[in-house]
C-alpha cells in the first residue's frame, strides 16, 4: 500500500505542475495517463502478486515502461520548474513560457522514452579496447577477454536476447569470456531456461562468472549452481592461471562489492583472490562486480579489473549521477598501477530505456606499454 500512495503522490506533484497549464484535451490526456501510470509502476514491480505468467510478465513490462517514462517525466518538470523561476527572477521570457514548456515536458519525455526502447532492442555492439600492461610477455600479447556484464535477464530481457549475445561474443573468437555479474534478476525456475544460452559461450580458455549485487536478492545460492552447470567457471575470491608459452595470466574473481551484507562468507576480496598466485604472472586481471573494488585491487598488486554495475547510468539523468556513487562510470581508467574497464552492460536494469549510455560487448585486448 505504500508503495502506492507515494507513486500517487509522485504523480501528483507533475499533474499539479503541468495540468493547469495544458489545452483541455491536453489535461485530459496527460491526466488519464498519469493516474494509469500511477497504478502501473507499482503493480509492474510486484507483478507476481496481481498476476501468473505470462499475464505477470506483461504486466511487469507495462510497468518498467512507465517508470521509465515516469523518471523522464519527473525530471523534465523540475527543469520546467527551475526555467520558470529563473525567468521570474530575471523578468524574462514569453508570457506564454508556462503553457508552452509544460507542452514540451510530456512530448520530451515521450521521445526519451521511445528512442531508450528501440535502443534496447538492438543486440549490443561490439567495443575494442586495447590495455596498455607494463612489461607485458610476448607470450601474452594480444590476449583477449570477451567482457559481457549486467544481462539483467528478468521480465523484458528473454531467452533471444541472451542467445543473440552468445553468437555475437563466439564471433570474437576470445581466449577467455568475462561475465561481470548480475545476469538475473529473479529465481532460477523462472529464469533458469532464458539464462541457458550461456552454455554456448565459447573461448580458447573458458569463460568466467563474479557475482553481482542482483544475484544476491535473487539468491546466489542457486544460482551459482545454475551457472556451474552451464560449463561457466565462478570465481570467488580465488584465481586460475592460463599458460601460454611457459608464461602464466592469472584471472581472479571477487564476490560483489556487498556480497557480505547478504552472506558473511562472501566478503569481497581481491588480496584472498590473489593468495597462491604464480610471482611471475605476466599480466594479474581482476573480475569485479563493482568499480569500487578497484582501490583494495590496486593495493593488491592487479595489473587490470574489469567491472560492470553502473551501466553508464543507462539513461538521462542518472548518467550524471553514477560518478557518486562509483569512482568510475564507463570506459578505461588508471588508479595507480591499475588498470579498471568499466562496461556500460550488455543487458539493462529496471526500465526498457537506454539514452547516451549504449550496451556493449567488450573485446579487451592485451597489449605491451
Amino acid at each position: 500500500m505504500a508503495l502506492f500512495v507515494l507513486s500517487f503522490l509522485v504523480h501528483a506533484f507533475i499533474g499539479l505542475r503541468l495540468l493547469p497549464a495544458l489545452p483541455a484535451w491536453g489535461a485530459f490526456a496527460l491526466g488519464a495517463w498519469l493516474f494509469a501510470s500511477a497504478l502501473l509502476i507499482p503493480m509492474g514491480l510486484q507483478a507476481r502478486r496481481f498476476a501468473r505468467p505470462p499475464r505477470a510478465d506483461q504486466l511487469a513490462t507495462a510497468g518498467l515502461f512507465a517508470l521509465g517514462l515516469f523518471s523522464s517525466m519527473f525530471v523534465l518538470t523540475l527543469g520546467r520548474d527551475v526555467l520558470l523561476f529563473a525567468a521570474f527572477l530575471a523578468d524574462a521570457g514569453s508570457p506564454a513560457l508556462p503553457q508552452t514548456s509544460a507542452r514540451w515536458v510530456p512530448l520530451l519525455a515521450l521521445g526519451l522514452s521511445v528512442i531508450g526502447l528501440l535502443n534496447t532492442r538492438r543486440t549490443a555492439r561490439v567495443k575494442n579496447v586495447d590495455i596498455p600492461i607494463t612489461g607485458l610477455p610476448p607470450a601474452l600479447q594480444g590476449f583477449t577477454i570477451a567482457q559481457i556484464s549486467d544481462l539483467h535477464v528478468g521480465p523484458t530481457i528473454r531467452a533471444s536476447y541472451i542467445q543473440r549475445i552468445v553468437d555475437r561474443v563466439n564471433q570474437l573468437e576470445a581466449d577467455a569470456v568475462a561475465i561481470t555479474g548480475d545476469i538475473v534478476d529473479g529465481p532460477v525456475p523462472e529464469l533458469g531456461p532464458h539464462v541457458a544460452p550461456l552454455a554456448g559461450l565459447r573461448a580458447r580458455h573458458g569463460s568466467f562468472f563474479v557475482t553481482g549485487n542482483h544475484e544476491y536478492y535473487a539468491g546466489a545460492g542457486p544460482w551459482l549452481a545454475e551457472v556451474r552447470r552451464l560449463g561457466i567457471r565462478v570465481l570467488l575470491n580465488e584465481h586460475v592461471v592460463i599458460r601460454r608459452e611457459d608464461t602464466a595470466l592469472v584471472l581472479a574473481g571477487v564476490t560483489d562489492f556487498m556480497a557480505h551484507h547478504f552472506d558473511p562468507t562472501h566478503q569481497s576480496d581481491p588480496a584472498a583472490a590473489l593468495e597462491g598466485a604464480p610471482a611471475d604472472a605476466g599480466a594479474r586481471i581482476l573480475l569485479a562486480h563493482q568499480p569500487r573494488s578497484a582501490t583494495a585491487a590496486e593495493k593488491a598488486g592487479f595489473d587490470l579489473q574489469i567491472s560492470g554495475h553502473t551501466h553508464g547510468g543507462q539513461f538521462f539523468p542518472w548518467i550524471f549521477f553514477v560518478r557518486f556513487q562509483q569512482p568510475f562510470t564507463a570506459g578505461l581508467h588508471r588508479l595507480g598501477g591499475l588498470w579498471v574497464y568499466v562496461s556500460r552492460g550488455t543487458g539493462y536494469w529496471g526500465p526498457p530505456k537506454r539514452v547516451a549510455a549504449p550496451s556493449e560487448i567488450t573485446r579487451l585486448r592485451l597489449v605491451a606499454a
